[in-house]
């Protein structure tokens, strides 16, 4: 039975990303370069999937989990030497292998699909895929006869001065017959300019042996962009966070500001959700339908259901119910769950924290470690004191309590439904349902000290 399967090549170091981090690591609007490509794999449906690993192999195999098998090219030689140490993964395999460089990030799935379609009609042993370039430096060129047939492919540093003047480039993506594929991979020699094993020499191998090889030229020169330094990182993922917004628009979100929206590729967004300009969302956020998200937010994996409102706030690995709302200049730090109705006013942070329905924490006010109920009004200024120079502590605040301004609640705390707390108390100890608790010195007052003053403010 013939199968379809993909080789993935992520060995190279990227000594021009001048860098600690593997070149296939660095992101892309969030995700590893090489899991952009892996995942566009995954979505044409391969029996099988190889990735060629050499520097980093530990991380680029912690970045992909078990989404592939691994080959490890111990010793750089070249992308042909690179292909071979998969060989025997896929040897015995009949049918067609995809190559792909894990630095391309911008590839898609239908490219693929089409580039196998065109492979398959042209009954061929190899396809090249080509683009046409507005500045080819760098690229190898198709050279091509006089009636349009590849001939070759030459590397820039072999190249003539007339095959350097050729526009038509080579993608670094192929699809080849896979046993002809590894046949002709043997018969390359390392004879160039590099002293490498070039995968494009079975090209040249296959048309010896009378095979026929194919080009398929795709129309968006973009989406073949290799990353081989931080400027191409950058174009790289500016081109990616336009395609990212552009489907998000179409999808029914509305950006004010696309050019100044940062939006991740894990990012899902329900249809009528305004997301004013400046606004960064990161990681696995998912946020609902018809909420607003106001300039200069940072939202990071968390989770908004419908009609929240965040304005001018950071957000990190938190939920918000419906119709709840936060800012401006507000944080959720992790592990923040706000209830439906909940409302967050100016300067609020909350952190490991449960706040529930219709309570609301206006201004100015610190809560960490704490599980508040319903229907509970917060004051303005109101520190929940979690930590004790060792250890964190819970404090529970129950339904309809109402806590004044300024006041410090010392955890561990229990503060029941239906009680209160008087402005600028320090509480310490436990309330029981419809007390009020009050813990604050008795005011004095100095009768006539301004006079004793030897300075009084006169002119």
């Amino acid at each position: 039975m013939n199968t379809r399967n993909t080789i993935i090549l992520a060995a190279g170091k990227g000594t021009r990303m001048k860098s600690k981090l593997y070149k296939v690591l660095h992101q892309v609007c969030g995700k590893a370069m090489v899991d952009h490509v892996l995942t566009q794999v995954e979505k044409t449906q391969m029996d099988q999937i190889v990735t060629v690993v050499g520097y980093g192999a530990d991380d680029v195999k912690a970045t992909l989990g078990d989404r592939t098998a691994y080959a490890l090219q111990a010793k750089q030689m070249g992308t042909g030497h690179a292909v071979l140490q998969a060989e025997p993964l896929l040897k015995d395999e009949a049918g067609t292998t995809l190559i792909v460089s894990g630095d391309t990030p911008l590839f898609t799935a239908q490219t693929f699909e089409d580039l196998f379609a065109y492979h398959e009609a042209k009954h061929a042993a190899a396809t090249v895929l080509t683009s046409v370039a507005p500045d080819p430096t760098g690229y190898g060129r198709i050279v091509r006869n006089n009636i349009g047939i590849v001939e070759k492919i030459v590397e820039q540093k072999d190249a003539s001065s007339e095959e350097q003047e050729i526009h038509e480039i080579n993608t670094g993506v192929y699809v080849f017959d896979n046993q002809k594929l590894f046949a002709a991979l043997h018969q390359t020699s390392n004879d160039n300019a590099q002293g490498e094993y070039y995968l494009t020499d079975v090209i040249e191998i296959l048309k010896q042996q009378g095979d026929i090889v194919a080009a398929y030229q795709m129309a968006d020169f973009d989406e073949s962009m290799g990353v081989n330094d931080r400027v191409a990182l950058a174009n790289a993922t500016k081109i990616m966070r336009n395609r990212i917004n552009r489907q998000h628009m179409r999808d029914g979100v509305t950006l004010i500001d696309p050019d100044t929206t940062y939006i991740d590729a894990g990012v899902k967004i329900g249809s009528d959700t305004i997301i004013e300009g400046g606004v960064v969302l990161k990681g696995s956020t998912v946020i609902g339908e018809d909420c607003y998200i106001g300039a200069h937010s940072e939202i990071r994996n968390s989770t908004l259901a419908d009609h929240v409102t965040v304005t001018s706030s950071l957000l990190e690995d938190s939920t918000m119910a419906s119709g709840s709302d936060i800012g401006p200049n507000s944080h959720l730090r992790p592990e923040s769950h706000i209830g439906p109705k909940v409302h967050l006013g100016n300067f609020v942070e909350v952190k490991k924290a449960t706040i529930g329905e219709g309570t609301k924490v206006g201004h100015l006010t610190y809560v960490g470690n704490a599980k508040l109920g319903k229907h509970i009004n917060i004051g303005c200024g109101v520190i929940f004191v979690n930590y004790d120079g060792q250890h964190k502590h819970e404090t529970v605040v129950g339904d309809d309590a109402f806590i004044g301004s300024n006041a410090n609640l010392i955890a561990p705390l229990n503060v029941a439904d239906h009680s209160f707390v008087a402005a600028g108390s320090t509480i310490t100890d436990d309330l029981k349902q419809y007390d009020m608790a009050i813990a604050r010195q008795r005011q004095t007052n100095k009768p006539n000290y301004y006079q004793k003053l030897p300075y009084r403010g006169e002119d």
